[in-house]
């Protein structure tokens, strides 16, 4: 863990499609806000849009530990079994607004002819920004590191089988 990393968090669920059939990029850059919804109690809203280079951008809206989180993804890998996604992510916290940067990194392997292991897996790391926030709130680091982790790794474990249901929903239906 480098110094500013918050939390490096991975889970995985199986999926039961062929792997042929999985095109993560397209799940995420579709996905309808009510089925983002319903991969967790934390989701508020998805959409998409493109980042101002033209490289395609899923916006996430979640509550995470009481923070409300915008999250701009930026695709910065796109392959069919694996997408990374990375974010300066605002964060509304009762003490003030301030950013995250966030890497969703989502993956498949194919298990057999009709399965796939499906890795959702997350970091984020303390921008200047935050950083300066605890430093004026008298909070150190590693304080909001250690309440900070359970509250996301929780998050995520909850989220990674909805997800893979999701993506199994939506391998189907091609």
């Amino acid at each position: 863990m480098n110094d500013r990393q918050i939390v490096d968090s991975s889970f995985t669920a199986v999926i039961n499609a062929p792997i042929e059939k999985i095109d993560l990029p397209t799940w995420a850059f579709a996905l309808p806000d009510k089925e983002y919804q319903g991969c967790s109690p934390a989701h508020v809203a998805a959409g998409f849009t493109t980042a101002p280079d033209g490289k395609r951008m899923s916006i996430n809206v979640e509550v995470i530990g009481g923070s409300l989180m915008v999250q701009h993804y930026i695709e910065s890998i796109g392959e069919k079994d694996h997408l990374v996604l990375e974010s300066v992510s605002d964060v509304f916290t009762p003490n003030g607004r301030t950013t995250i940067e966030v890497t969703w990194e989502l993956s498949v392997k194919a298990i057999d002819g009709g399965r796939c292991e499906f890795t959702n897996h997350v970091q984020s790391r303390a921008t200047d920004e935050m950083l300066a926030l605890l430093d004026r709130q008298g909070i150190p680091f590693e304080v909001f590191r250690a309440q900070r982790q359970p509250m996301s790794i929780a998050h995520n474990s909850g989220e990674t089988p909805l997800f893979a249901e999701s993506i199994e929903r939506a391998a189907l239906a091609n």
